[in-house]
C-alpha cells in the first residue's frame, strides 16, 4: 500500500513543479472583427448589386476583381490574426468567407458576363452549410455574430441553388438577402470598433457566456483553460 501511495505523491509533487515553472506568454493584439465584417459588408454589397442590376453584368470582371483586392484579403487578415488571438469560431468564419469571396472573384474575371457556373453553385453549398453551423457555434457566445453568419449561409445557399438552376428568382432572392447581411455586418463591424475603443460594450453584440467573460471576465478567469487551448495543450 505504501508504493502506490508514495508513486501518487511523487507525481503530484512532479505536476506542481512544472506548473510552477511552466509560464504561457499571450501577445495583446488589436481585434480583427471590424477589419472582417467591413470586408464581407463590401462583397455580398457589391454582389448583391451585380445579382440586383445596379452594376451592369459586363461589369462582372471589375467586381470580381474587387472582390480580391479588398474582400479576400481584408478577410483573411482577420482570419489569420482571429488565429492568433485563439478565437477558432472566429477564424474559420473569415477563412471561409475569405476563400468563397475569392472562388467568387476568380469566376467572374474568367466567366462571360451573366453566365453561371455549377462548380460555383456546388462551392456556395457547401459553403453555406459551412458558415451556418459556424454560426451556429459563434451564436453561443456572441449572438449577432452569429445571426450575421447565419444570415452568410443563407446567402450562399440562394446564391448556389441560382447558379446550379439558373433562375433569375434565387438570384433576386441572394441579392435581396445580400443587402441585410451588408446591414448585419456592418452594424457588427461598428459594436465590435465602439467596443474595442472603449472597451465596453456601446451596441449590443449579444454577450453570454465565453462571450460575456471574454469582456467582462477576471484575467484568472479567463486564463483558466489556458492549459488546454490550441497551441498550449499537446495535440490539436
Amino acid at each position: 500500500m505504501l508504493e502506490p501511495q508514495a508513486e501518487t505523491a511523487a507525481v503530484d509533487e512532479a505536476r506542481r513543479r512544472v506548473e510552477a515553472l511552466t509560464r504561457i506568454t499571450v501577445r495583446p493584439i488589436g481585434s480583427p472583427t471590424g477589419l472582417g465584417l467591413f470586408g464581407l459588408a463590401a462583397a455580398t454589397l457589391l454582389v448583391s448589386g451585380l445579382q440586383l442590376g445596379w452594376i451592369d453584368q459586363a461589369e462582372g470582371r471589375n467586381v470580381g476583381l474587387i472582390l480580391i483586392a479588398f474582400p479576400f484579403l481584408a478577410q483573411l487578415l482577420a482570419s489569420i490574426w482571429s488565429t492568433l488571438a485563439r478565437d477558432g469560431i472566429a477564424s474559420t468564419a473569415m477563412g471561409v468567407l475569405a476563400l468563397t469571396w475569392l472562388s467568387t472573384g476568380l469566376i467572374l474575371i474568367t466567366s462571360a458576363p451573366g453566365q453561371t457556373s455549377d462548380a460555383l453553385g456546388l462551392l456556395l453549398l457547401l459553403a453555406a452549410a459551412a458558415i451556418a453551423l459556424t454560426g451556429l457555434v459563434a451564436s453561443i457566445s456572441k449572438l449577432a455574430l452569429g445571426v450575421t453568419f447565419l444570415t452568410a449561409g443563407l446567402r450562399f445557399l440562394l446564391g448556389g441553388v441560382h447558379q446550379l438552376s439558373g433562375h433569375e428568382t434565387w438570384e433576386d432572392a441572394a441579392g435581396v438577402v445580400g443587402l441585410l447581411l451588408c446591414a448585419l455586418a456592418v452594424y457588427g463591424a461598428f459594436a465590435a470598433e465602439l467596443e474595442e475603443a472603449q472597451g465596453k460594450t456601446i451596441l449590443p453584440l449579444g454577450r453570454r457566456m465565453k462571450g460575456r467573460l471574454a469582456l467582462d471576465g477576471s484575467l484568472d478567469e479567463q486564463m483558466k483553460q489556458a492549459a488546454n487551448e490550441p497551441g498550449v495543450r499537446q495535440q490539436l
